[in-house]
């Protein structure tokens, strides 16, 4: 990998990490159009730069991320995390091979898509509009939904924002709760993969830090714009545009495939 193709992936990471549309099918797209997706530090520098683009929930939400009067908010959160660690551990191997399937994503983007078309009409009378209202088995539910996003290609934007809406919460507080629910998710994501990467090889060469840095600050500059749109959009619009977006994109994605373009 090289810097071009490390902004382009992060580019990619900061415009899809909080969208409905999957940021992790997206970045092993691109991987795989520039050919790089086989490499093994490509593989670690898309889980790590989401966390850049993760950070930029601390900064916009900062008020309300560090509202330390509020603690159980924390303890919910915790609660939300736990099933993604829990599925993460014992099934580490098979997900990462999953990620090495362009199949999976192009069928996950499909299947996810004709799921976005409908949705808002499925949970149209939301109950639920304040952080109080997240109850612990709640959380814990929505942890549960966001689990799905361990299939490359699902999105855990979409998962954990539906999961929300079935728990009666509103589309803003579902989305927002789906945010700052990233932040613990992603940390430990990162850290698991850094420190395999270290168990594994040792150390990082002064290139691949550079490379994590740019990624990183690329994602979090991109990611920061997103998150004012997507929430913006999603109260005003709801889900179908990127249901529509998700099936185009998997049908164009299974022409790459069967055309030999992509493995």
């Amino acid at each position: 990998m090289n810097l071009f193709q490390a902004i382009v992936i992060a580019i990619v990471e900061g415009i899809t990490e909080f969208l409905p549309i999957s940021s992790t099918g997206h970045m092993i797209i691109t991987s795989s159009l520039m050919g790089i997706e086989k490499e093994a530090f490509t593989k670690m520098f898309e889980v790590v730069i989401q966390l850049g683009a993760i950070l930029s929930v601390v900064v916009l939400y900062y008020k309300k991320f560090f509202d330390f009067s509020r603690w159980q908010f924390y303890i919910k959160l915790i609660v939300a995390v736990i099933p993604a660690l829990v599925f993460g551990a014992l099934f580490s191997k098979k997900i990462k091979a999953l990620m090495e399937s362009n199949l999976t994503v192009a069928i996950s983007l499909l299947v996810g898509g004709v799921v976005l078309l409908f949705i808002d009409n499925v949970f149209r009378n939301p109950k639920y509009e304040k952080d109080s209202d997240i109850t612990y088995p709640r959380a814990f539910t929505i942890g549960l939904w966001q689990v799905l996003a361990m299939v490359p290609g699902v999105s855990r934007s979409a998962a954990s924002i539906i999961g929300g809406m079935q728990q009666g919460l509103t589309r803003k507080l579902a989305a927002e709760f789906s945010f700052f629910l990233a932040v613990p998710t992603m940390f430990a994501a990162t850290a698991k993969d850094l420190y395999d990467w270290y168990k594994d090889k040792g150390s990082f060469s002064s290139e691949e830090i550079k490379l994590l840095a740019v990624g990183n600050v690329v994602a979090f500059v991109v990611a920061l714009l997103a998150i004012k749109f997507f929430i913006s959009y999603l109260q005003k619009h709801g889900f179908k545009l990127f249901g529509w977006y998700r099936i185009v994109a998997g049908v164009l994605l299974l022409a790459l495939i069967f055309a030999g373009r992509l493995s």
